[in-house]
C-alpha cells in the first residue's frame, strides 16, 4: 500500500499478489461463465474496479487455459503423491498407543493440519480393552488407539481448482479508452521478456545476496548495467533465432532433442572447455568440435572471429 501512495503521480501496470485477502476473495468468487474471451488466444478476463492501499484502480482477473491445465494436472499429481505418503502415515499412526483420550485427539488433528490436499475423516479413539494390554503396562492405566479413514479435503481443493489458471493485474489507469482490458494483458505480456531475462539472479550460484551497493546512485549505476547487459543479450538471442528460422532448422538443447528457440545461456554453457593455445607461434583452438562450429555457424563473422573461423 506504501508504495502505490509513492507511485500515485505516475501511471503503472502490475501483477497482483494472491497472497492479498481482496485477490483471494476475487479469484474465488468469479465464476467461469463470468470470464469475456480476450482478443488473446487462449485467454479470458473479468475486470472489476477496486480501492486498495487508498487507490482506485482497476483489477483484471485473467485466466489462462493452457495454464489452467498445467496447474490442474501438477495439483492431481501432488494430491496422488500426498496421498500415498498420508496412508503410510496414518497406518503408522493408527498403530500407535496413548496414554489419554485428549493425547490421542491431539495427535489425530495435528496429523489432519499437516495435510494440504487431505483430512482425516471418521475419527474414532477407542479405548483399548485392558486384556489386550500387554502385561507389563501399569495396572488401571488405560490406552487408547486412533481409528481414522484418509478424505479429500473438498473445500481446499476446490478452492485451488478455482485459481488454477487464474492471475490478477492492476493499474491505476481508470480510463479504458486509454488502456482495454485486453491492452493490460498485452502490456504485461510485453514486460515479461525482461522479467524472465532477469530471472537468472534467482539462480543460488549466481550470489546476488552477496551484492551490496553503498549508496543509490550506485543501486541506479548497476540498474542500468544490468538493463544494458539485459539488451545486448535479448538481440543477440532474437537474431540467434531468426537465424535459426531463416535456415529451417534448430539446435540441440539440454535433453538432446532439436529446438529452434535455444537460449543463449544454454549455448554459452555449450562452449566451456574451449581453450586457445599457441604452439610455435601458431594460435589453435581446443575442443571446437563440429557440434559448436555448427552454432557458430549462425552467430556474425564479428563473433566467428574469436574461434579463427574467419578474418
Amino acid at each position: 500500500a506504501k508504495n502505490l501512495q509513492l507511485m500515485s503521480s505516475i501511471k503503472w501496470l502490475s501483477r497482483v499478489p494472491l497472497s492479498l485477502g481482496k485477490a483471494k476473495e476475487l479469484v474465488k468468487n468469479i465464476l467461469d461463465n463470468q470470464l469475456t474471451s480476450s482478443s488473446i488466444e487462449g485467454y479470458s478476463w473479468k475486470e472489476e474496479v477496486i480501492t486498495y492501499g487508498e487507490i482506485k484502480q482497476r483489477w483484471l482477473l485473467v485466466e489462462s487455459q493452457k495454464r489452467k491445465e498445467s496447474d490442474l494436472t501438477k495439483l492431481s499429481e501432488r494430491s496422488d503423491k500426498e496421498k500415498q505418503k498420508a496412508h503410510q502415515a496414518l497406518k503408522s499412526l493408527m498403530k500407535k498407543k496413548f496414554t489419554s483420550f485428549e493425547g490421542a485427539t491431539e495427535a489425530a488433528n495435528n496429523f489432519s493440519k499437516r495435510l494440504k490436499y487431505h483430512q482425516l475423516a471418521d475419527i474414532q479413539i477407542q479405548e483399548i480393552p485392558e486384556k489386550n494390554q500387554k502385561k507389563n503396562q501399569e495396572i488401571g492405566k488405560n490406552l487408547f488407539q486412533i481409528t481414522a479413514t484418509l478424505g479429500i479435503n473438498t473445500d481446499q481443493v476446490n478452492e485451488l481448482e478455482k485459481r488454477a489458471g487464474r492471475f490478477i493485474l492492476a493499474t491505476n489507469e481508470l480510463d479504458d479508452n486509454r488502456l482495454s482490458s485486453d491492452d493490460i494483458l498485452i502490456k504485461y505480456k510485453e514486460q515479461q521478456a525482461p522479467e524472465r531475462g532477469f530471472g537468472f539472479l534467482k539462480d543460488p550460484l549466481f550470489f546476488a545476496d552477496s551484492v551490496f551497493l553503498k549508496s543509490p546512485q550506485r543501486v541506479e549505476t548497476m540498474a542500468m548495467l544490468m538493463g544494458l547487459c539485459l539488451l545486448v543479450y535479448s538481440l543477440g538471442q532474437r537474431e540467434l533465432r531468426r537465424q535459426l528460422k531463416e535456415a529451417k532448422t534448430g539446435l540441440k538443447n539440454q535433453l538432446g532433442k532439436l529446438t529452434k528457440t535455444p537460449t543463449l545461456r544454454w549455448l554459452f554453457q555449450c562452449f566451456q572447455g574451449i581453450h586457445l593455445l599457441l604452439l610455435s607461434g601458431v594460435k589453435q583452438i581446443v575442443n571446437l568440435t563440429e557440434e559448436r562450429q555448427l552454432i557458430l555457424s549462425f552467430f556474425p563473422t564479428s563473433s566467428q572471429k574469436y574461434y579463427i573461423l574467419s578474418g
